[in-house]
């Protein structure tokens, strides 16, 4: 009998046994559903804003940013929340900032269906943003700051971006003038009728100011001519006949309609458009916060998630979301529960993190790995100084954006008194989280898995063969249910690539991952990392993930990553790319080594080990996505070159 007919037998034999065993919590093949209850939100974003968020917390606070001066686009007098050293909004306050961002979209000529496109770090004006689209039935287009100028114009014009609301300045990156320079006759466009040939569709560009400098706010300003300052656009007065087509507008909105645009390489390469919808976004936000048992007592501290801080240009990564959904998704996990958001800084300053959470009482904290190593760095340089701040009412949160290595988790746990931190898995595909640990779930599983699967969700793991694995056997991740996206936009070709109906189950539609993982009996599941990135020697697949947590276990290792280099006798072996521990002793290849080859398999052992900022690299830190997640390709591409070189081969001890 051939090898996989006696597969197919066995897999068919485990099936009829499968519904027996999990009769009794404990699965056979790896295919899980998640639970019916609670049922499913069918409100929209607005509606449920409305009734279930302002209508039963309308007092309570929403929304605090630390870096913003109060009332920063004028509107009516509040209160504040009594506050006079930041913006500081409850969510009564906050409905009316949203409400007049929707009326002034329309007095503007946005139209629903319009794509309207954000380039904001963590802002007030971003947060209104995302609740005012989807109000009015535009899309909201989220874009990575990071983009370089010609990555910026190509995704304005892929989906056909209408309008596009931006700040001048991020750091470095100087948008006005990066447009300005590469489309003159955008610059000389007058405002709300730009004709530009590159963005034959762009029709308004509103800049947000975040300079806290009226002159140097104008001098950008005057860089372009069809520009418009945000705060004119609003529209406070509620008997306008904006707020007439809000209403009108706000009958014919429906939970099915795409609200959101997000950009990813996804599975298949270049860059696409992930649509996503009110029912998508609204009810994943509610699961999240549902896993960190979050009420309206929180106050998550918000770290940003996309700054061209980071040192590279995907709803949360390999191991969790990415980008612009993580942003987005802590956002909802957090109002759609009534809590209150804090934004310590417009991008990612790991000395304000610590001073908003210590200062602001906060509960729970986002990150990725990257956060969380420079929070934890920034604790331990105040430490040293004899500082002590206080991380006692921290207990939640998400860790995500790449495989979290369970050495930080016990650390975070340990020093930020973050025991119920959570480790959610998803892609932007899957708006974004489909498996997610909870606060109840044994440490030990939230330091080695992804948790399990959400509610109205299946899940399950396939061979190269399309059959269904058995449990603690490694294949590819399949998605279904209510939080699989409408497609990309405007690119069938690569949605059908990415979203099949499988034979036998024809009313299922299952995202192909591309993320390997291993489901063990009671349904929780290990992400071992990217199909393409896993490192076959001699035959044997070996798990990049499994690698880098031995690593990152050693003292003198402060990051790690596990890559495939080519090699003439075994086809692969592993390399390894280490950034040094500051302070500790040196470590040598042959310790790295030595290190991995006593606690694995040998296999597993480096062949190569490469440190950051030595060996003829000029990187200072791994080459790293805007979320934080290690950009694998540009690793293996410096590993065949170096290796060639003969620079870094470990010598057996």
């Amino acid at each position: 009998m051939s090898c996989r007919r006696a597969s197919r037998l066995f897999s068919k034999a485990l099936g009829q046994r499968n519904v027996l065993v999990h009769d009794r919590g404990l699965l056979t093949l790896s295919s899980v559903e998640g639970s019916t209850q609670p049922p499913l939100v069918q409100d929209t974003l607005p509606a449920y804003f409305a009734k279930e968020i302002v209508g039963k917390h309308r007092e309570r606070p929403a929304l605090i940013s630390r870096h913003e001066n109060p009332r920063p686009f004028g509107g009516p007098l509040s209160r504040n929340l009594g506050r006079t050293d930041c913006l500081a909004w409850d969510y009564d306050e906050f409905s009316r900032h949203v409400d007049a961002v929707a009326r002034g979209l329309l007095s503007m000529g946005v139209k629903k269906g319009d794509r309207v496109a954000v380039i904001m770090g963590n802002s007030s004006a971003y947060a209104s943003l995302q609740w005012a689209c989807a109000s009015i039935g535009a899309i909201l287009v989220t874009i990575n700051p990071a983009y370089r100028v010609s990555e910026l114009i190509n995704t304005l014009k892929v989906v056909g971006v209408s309008h596009l609301l931006l700040v001048p300045c991020i750091r470095t990156s100087s948008y006005l003038n990066m447009l300005a320079d590469e489309l003159p006759a955008l610059a000389n466009s007058p405002p709300s009728s730009i004709q530009e040939e590159s963005l034959p569709e762009l029709r308004n560009l509103v800049v947000v100011d975040n300079t806290h400098d009226p002159v140097h706010f104008q001098k950008h300003m005057d860089t372009m001519k069809c520009t418009t300052d945000f705060r004119e656009i609003l529209v406070w007065r509620e008997d306008s006949k904006e707020q007439k087509i809000l209403k009108e507008i706000g009958k014919t909105l429906h939970k099915d309609e795409v609200i959101n645009l997000q950009f990813t390489s996804g599975t298949t390469g270049l860059p696409k458009a992930v649509s996503l919808t009110h029912h998508n976004l609204l009810n994943n936000g509610l699961s999240i916060g549902r896993c960190m048992d979050i009420n309206e007592t929180d106050i998550l501290c918000k770290v940003p998630i996309q700054a061209p801080c980071l040192s590279a240009h995907f709803t949360w990564g390999q191991a969790t979301s990415r980008r612009s959904s993580t942003a987005l998704m802590s956002n909802l996990a957090f109002w759609t529960h009534g809590a209150c958001i804090v934004y310590p800084s417009e991008i990612f300053n790991p000395q304000r993190i610590v001073d908003t959470v210590a200062e602001e009482r906060c509960t729970a904290l986002h990150g990725v790995p990257t956060h969380f190593i420079g929070v934890l760095s920034e604790l331990k340089w105040r430490e040293e100084k004899g500082e002590k701040p206080d991380m006692s009412q921290l207990r939640t949160g998400i860790a995500a954006g790449s495989p979290i290595p369970i050495e930080l988790m016990r650390t975070l746990v340990e020093k930020m008194n973050l025991r119920d931190l959570t480790i959610a898995y998803g892609m932007t595909e899957t708006s974004p989280v489909s498996f997610q640990t909870t606060t109840k779930d044994p440490l030990i599983k939230r330091v080695e898995t992804v948790g399990k699967v959400q509610p109205h969700v299946k899940a399950k793991i396939i061979n190269p063969e399309g059959e269904v694995v058995p449990v603690n056997t490694p294949g590819e991740i399949f998605i279904a249910g209510y939080l699989v996206q409408k497609g990309y936009w405007g690119d069938e070709e690569q949605t059908k690539i990415v979203m099949k109906r499988h034979p036998g189950d024809d009313e299922t539609l299952w995202m192909h991952t591309g993320d390997e993982g291993i489901m063990d009996e009671e349904g929780y599941l290990r992400i071992v990392g990217r199909i393409k990135d896993i490192i076959i020697r001699g035959g044997e697949n070996l798990f990049p993930v499994q690698i880098e947590n031995v690593l990152h276990a050693h003292p003198g290792v402060r990051e790690a990553a596990a890559v495939a280099v080519p090699d003439t006798r075994y086809g692969e072996v592993v390399g390894a790319w280490i950034v040094r521990q500051p302070d500790a002793p040196a470590v040598s290849r042959e310790e790295i080594r030595k290190w991995v080859s006593v606690r694995m398999n040998p296999q597993n052992a480096p062949a190569w080990v490469w440190f950051v900022a030595e060996d003829d690299v000029p990187a200072q830190e791994l080459p790293k996505t805007a979320s934080g997640k290690v950009q694998k390709h540009v690793l293996r591409g410096w590993s065949k070159e170096l290796a060639q070189k003969g620079v870094g081969r470990t010598q057996v001890l």
